[in-house]
């Protein structure tokens, strides 16, 4: 049960990410919004591959491992990271979509958080 509540999230996870190039998330970003918007977008989806590389790879194997509890936990805060820039002049998540993504996405993680430590 585990298996399939990480692997959902990280499916959640990696849906919203392919929601946040549709959306321009770069421009919200801290580290990327001062970038070109060619060079912004470029930026974002290529760190992407080690990023989701390293998911994949450090979620591998036991459930109790740092990368499963950490990418939940921050399922959590990313949820709320969501609401604080919900207003930010550049913020496109502005749909039923796209926050159904972030909020289940935070569920998951929550789910799986719970179910680990009960």
């Amino acid at each position: 049960m585990l298996d399939l509540l990480y692997f959902a999230m990280l499916g959640a996870f990696f849906t919203h990410e392919l929601d946040a190039v549709k959306r321009h998330e770069w421009r919200v970003l801290p580290l990327t919004s001062f970038l070109p918007d060619r060079i912004g977008e470029q930026t974002f989806i290529w760190l992407h591959l080690p990023l989701f590389a390293l998911l994949l790879w450090g979620g591998y194997g036991d459930p109790a491992n740092a990368t499963r509890m950490g990418l939940s936990a921050f399922a959590i805060v990313h949820v709320g990271l969501h609401i604080l820039y919900r207003r930010h002049p550049a913020n496109e998540f502005n749909n039923v979509s796209s926050w159904s993504l972030i909020v289940l996405t935070g569920l998951l993680g929550a789910a799986y958080l719970a179910l680990l430590f009960v």
